[in-house]
C-alpha cells in the first residue's frame, strides 16, 4: 500500500553580424539577449536597446552615437546614459516596447540538458519550449540531464533571481528511486543533515519513505539550490540515485502536465510566485 502523504506522486506522467557602416541603415533583428529588467531600476540605454532585440550592445552604441535614438523626445548621444522606468525610448521615430513577461512550466523528460546552447549538439530544454512564445525565455535554475520533472522558464529577471536566491528558501519536492531499500534511520540522517563531498552541510526540510518496508522510493523536500544536491545527499549516506523526478517547485505541481509537455502559468500562479 502506497503512502498517501504529500510525497505520493503519479508516475504518469548566431554569430554576430558585421557592423553596418551607415548609421541610419536598419540593423538586422537578432535573438533577444538577457531578459529585460522589470524596471524597478534604471538600465543603460545600450542594454535596453539590445535586450529589446534591435541589435547587439556594440551596435546599439553606434545607433546612439549617430543620433537616431530618442528618450522622451530628446536625442541622446551620450554613452552610458541610463533610462528610467517611465522613459519613452524611440529608434528612428518608432517606440521600443519592453517585451511582455512570460512564464512557462515544463515537465522535463530525461536526456535533455538545461542550457541555452550546447557546443556538442546535444538536446537542450530550449528545444522543448521553442514554440511556447515569441519572447525568448530562460530556465530558472537547472535540472541535470538525467533528472526529470518541473522546470520553469521566464523572461522576468527579477522573479528568476528571487526563485533561485538562497535567501528566499524556495521549496522543491523530489521523488527519488534508489539502488537499494532505504530505512527510517537513513531518512533521519537526511533530516538531521549531511556533509557533501565539497564539505558543505545540507539537510532536508522534510523526507519520508513513499511505500512500506523494503521500499527504494523516497520523497524529499529541500530549499537548497546547490548543484546536484539531491544525488549528492544520498551519496553521502551510501546510496545511488537511479531515478530523480522534481514533482513540485515553488508551489507549482505536475498536475495535468505530461512528461515533455509545457503550459503557461495561470494569473493566479504568477501572482503567487511574485509574493514568494
Amino acid at each position: 500500500m502506497r503512502n498517501k502523504g504529500k510525497f505520493d506522486q503519479s508516475k504518469k506522467d548566431q554569430p554576430k553580424g558585421k557592423k553596418r557602416s551607415h548609421p541610419h541603415q536598419k540593423f538586422e533583428k537578432k535573438q533577444k539577449g538577457d531578459p529585460l529588467p522589470s524596471f524597478s531600476e534604471n538600465v543603460r540605454l545600450n542594454k535596453f536597446i539590445a535586450n529589446a532585440g534591435i541589435c547587439s550592445r556594440r551596435e546599439a552604441d553606434v545607433l546612439i552615437e549617430s543620433g537616431v535614438i530618442e528618450v522622451n523626445g530628446k536625442v541622446i548621444t551620450e554613452m552610458g546614459y541610463k533610462v528610467k522606468p517611465t522613459d519613452e525610448v524611440k529608434y528612428d521615430g518608432a517606440t521600443i516596447n519592453t517585451e511582455s513577461k512570460r512564464y512557462v512550466l515544463l515537465n522535463k523528460p530525461k536526456d535533455f540538458i538545461t542550457t541555452m546552447d550546447d557546443p556538442q549538439g546535444r538536446k537542450t530544454v530550449l528545444h522543448l519550449v521553442n514554440n511556447a512564445c515569441k519572447e525568448r525565455i530562460y530556465p530558472v535554475g537547472r535540472l541535470d540531464r538525467n533528472t526529470t520533472g518541473l522546470l520553469l522558464f521566464t523572461n522576468d529577471g527579477d522573479m528568476a533571481k528571487r526563485l533561485t536566491h538562497p535567501r528566499y528558501e524556495v521549496r522543491k519536492i523530489y521523488h527519488v528511486e534508489l539502488d537499494r531499500p532505504i530505512s527510517r534511520e537513513h531518512v533521519a540522517e537526511l533530516l538531521k543533515g549531511v556533509t557533501l563531498d565539497d564539505e558543505d552541510f545540507v539537510k532536508a526540510d522534510a523526507a519520508e519513505i513513499i511505500a512500506e518496508t523494503g521500499s527504494r522510493e523516497v520523497g524529499i523536500e529541500l530549499h537548497s539550490g546547490k548543484n546536484r544536491v539531491v544525488r549528492r545527499m544520498f551519496e553521502a549516506i551510501g546510496f545511488k540515485v537511479k531515478r530523480l523526478d522534481r514533482v513540485q517547485f515553488a508551489g507549482l505541481t505536475k498536475k495535468d502536465l505530461p512528461r515533455g509537455k509545457w503550459r503557461h502559468l495561470t494569473e493566479k500562479e504568477i501572482s503567487f510566485l511574485k509574493m514568494v
